[in-house]
């Protein structure tokens, strides 16, 4: 049985996912909001970290050139940002489960991600899958593996191993054509042009961090980026 991921209540999942992003059916497919952030240094118990998780809506229009979005930064580099880590968008819908699970507000920006959507399951998409957003163009790459700066965030260090086993990722996009968006901005799925492979970024995350059997199913994706293709066929060794 291949695996298809987890869907989270009010997300869509498969082939009714694109038909209702297409279609227009349910919450309009669109970016709620978008954030960004600059690095701050933050004390812990053992040494001084910096970090730039800690993101913030803003308004009106945001270019979004190179491998960033203005406003926008990494404090790893190593880690985070790059081609490849250009965008990072978590849904709504996602953030609204942790909510209710946790019991406490977090909203908009609150793990990091640079668009907040609304009607789209981002954990769902395939890798390859192309977004037009504003007068940009996205490419979705790879999910988000968690590091102890979203413990950071949460205020709780084990918040990194929940998000791990959650199967709630969100997923980092490329810049294929630079531009600018804005909250509102509808995303509109490239359906024409959907990848063949069915290998989706909860997929890849689930075959890293959950169910290492998942590896043969993700390494089907041609998209799929060399370290990570790298690392994974390490784990059939």
């Amino acid at each position: 049985m291949r695996h298809t991921g987890t869907a989270t209540p009010g997300t869509f999942t498969g082939a009714i996912r694109y038909a209702r992003c297409e279609a227009g059916y349910g919450p309009r497919v669109r970016v709620l909001s978008v954030n960004v952030g600059r690095a701050r240094l933050i004390q812990t118990e053992r040494r001084t970290v910096s970090t730039a998780i800690w993101k913030s809506p803003v308004e009106g229009r945001v270019r979004v050139r190179g491998v960033n979005l203005d406003g926008d930064d990494q404090a790893d580099r190593s880690l985070h940002g790059g081609p490849d880590k250009a965008v990072y968008a978590y849904g709504i819908e996602d953030t609204r489960a942790w909510e209710t699970e946790i019991g406490r507000a977090l909203g908009p920006g609150a793990f990091g991600e640079n668009l907040t959507t609304e009607g789209i399951d981002v954990s769902g998409a395939l890798l390859g899958e192309r977004w037009r957003v504003g007068t940009t163009l996205l490419e979705v790459v790879q999910p988000r593996l968690p590091c102890f700066k979203l413990g950071l965030r949460m205020n709780d260090p084990l918040f990194v191993r929940r998000f791990a086993q959650a199967s709630r990722p969100g997923a980092y996009l490329r810049i294929v054509q630079e531009g600018d968006l804005g909250a509102g901005d509808a995303i509109a799925v490239d359906t024409g042009a959907l990848p063949d492979h069915g290998v989706t970024v909860r997929l890849v995350f689930d075959a890293i961090l959950i169910d290492h059997s998942l590896v043969p199913q993700a390494l089907e994706a041609p998209q799929l980026i060399p370290s990570l293709r790298e690392s994974m066929m390490q784990m059939l060794r």
